[in-house]
């Protein structure tokens, strides 16, 4: 479905369309789904189909709204590692929503901080991501430090 923009409206997809799609589909760990009706699908298997579609639209700028919301981690790890491929590899823009900070500090090369609608900080990650922020946004103690392991800043709550 992700590969409907590009097929003409009496046309078929192209191999060109299916490769693309058996790619994101094998990227995202979809194998074992793609043969199964949407209503087969659990909550957080619809999300990573919904996921993948989006993936396959191969779009310049992905707007992402919490799309990890209702997955295990490690498809949400691996969906993250996909869209992080394609920013870095092919150029393109995501702009994602992500309430899990460790995760947006992760994956993303500058955050945004809002509050009651307003925004409060913007910029680089490891500017945006500070203890002094975070209070002013949630309300809440927290050290932040550089994580060897995930290669970035992370956070932990008192």
């Amino acid at each position: 479905m992700g590969r409907h923009p590009y097929i003409s409206r009496l046309g078929g997809p192209s191999r060109e369309d299916i490769d693309i799609a058996e790619a994101i589909i094998e990227k995202t760990g979809l194998c074992k789904l793609k043969d199964k009706y949407i209503t087969e699908l659990s909550g957080g298997e619809k999300q990573r189909v919904v996921f993948a579609r989006a993936l396959v639209q191969d779009t310049p700028v992905l707007i992402l709204d919490e799309a990890t919301s209702n997955m295990d981690i490690q498809y949400t790890l691996n969906f993250l590692r996909a869209v992080s491929e394609a920013v870095s590899q092919a150029g393109r823009t995501v702009i994602s929503a992500l309430h899990d900070l460790n995760l947006a500090a992760t994956f993303s090369n500058k955050m945004v901080f809002i509050k009651s609608g307003r925004i409060v900080s913007d910029g680089n990650t490891q500017e945006v991501l500070t203890e002094e922020s975070i209070k002013a946004v949630f309300n809440v103690e927290s050290r932040v430090y550089f994580d060897q392991y995930s290669g970035s800043c992370q956070v932990s709550y008192t």
